[in-house]
């Protein structure tokens, strides 16, 4: 059992999708937290939404839905989902997301075989597929069997692996492999945005996103900082074929200036 959080703002249209992906997804169980900051109306109010809600709850799955105002940047809206979860594994997922079938028992397996803190699938912009990017693939370095802590830093190579989650770059790496189908491979992160299944215990141990109220409201970067805080204790690592399509949507956090990797960790990432 697995719970899936999902940090909402306005995108109805894309939410609907988001959800319309965990639809097609057969195992293993799992439930939705969905926290909505949007203004006016409850985003699950929209048409859209209301019916893949519908859709969920018809599968038998648990859906919630909770309203989280005043809106107090994305560190908090993560750490109000993590709070509301109990289940051993909690999967992250932008709410512009949409996974292909099979996703989440892949990256449940992963993360099972691995034993580590997170398994990440990298978010893939398919507008750029016929822009192949092979020095941004050079960083690619798979993980042999187990997955160990390690620590990212700017001034560390580790750090240099952040480029392989531009673009399409996944989709090309994982063709070169040429899985069989259902198989995967695990890779070394720098980090890992937008869809992200952790060990809650990991996530938990490592304070989550308790430094939520040393940031402004807005804000970038909070999973970064958490998950290099579960890297070192715990190890992470990212996942091929990723399966998590992005639906290259505006952001909604526009003002970036503070960076929580650098207020946390006091880690100057730019």
């Amino acid at each position: 059992m697995l719970e899936v959080l999902i940090p909402s703002y306005g995108r109805a249209a894309e939410l609907a999708v988001t959800l319309s992906g965990l639809a097609g997804q057969d195992e293993p169980d799992f439930a939705v937290i969905l926290s909505d900051q949007s203004d006016g109306e409850p985003v699950w109010k929209e048409s859209a939404v209301a019916a893949m809600v519908r859709v969920l709850r018809a599968q038998g799955r648990s859906v919630t839905l909770e309203r989280n105002l005043p809106r107090r940047g994305v560190a908090q809206q993560r750490h109000f989902l993590l709070e509301r979860s109990s289940a051993p594994e909690v999967l992250f997922l932008d709410n512009d997301v949409w996974l292909e079938p099979g996703m989440l028992l892949r990256m449940h397996a992963a993360l099972q075989e691995a034993g580590c803190g997170f398994v990440g699938a990298a978010v893939q912009g398919l507008s750029y597929l016929d822009d192949h990017r092979k020095h941004e693939r050079a960083p690619l370095e798979l993980w042999k069997r187990e997955v160990h802590p390690e620590r990212v830093r700017p001034a560390e190579p580790s750090f240099e692996r952040w480029p392989l989650h531009n673009a399409a770059n996944l989709t090309h790496a994982a063709a070169e492999l040429n899985l069989r189908p259902g198989d995967w491979r695990l890779y070394k992160v720098a980090w890992v945005g937008g869809c992200v299944l952790f060990n809650r215990d990991a996530l938990v141990d490592s304070g989550g996103f308790d430094f939520w109220d040393q940031l402004p409201p807005d804000h970038a970067g909070e999973d970064v900082a958490a998950q290099w805080r579960v890297m070192e204790r715990c190890g992470g690592a990212g996942i091929l074929p990723s399966g998590a399509v992005h639906l290259e949507s505006p952001t909604t956090v526009p003002d970036r200036e503070t960076d929580a990797a650098a207020v946390v960790l006091g880690v100057d990432r730019r």
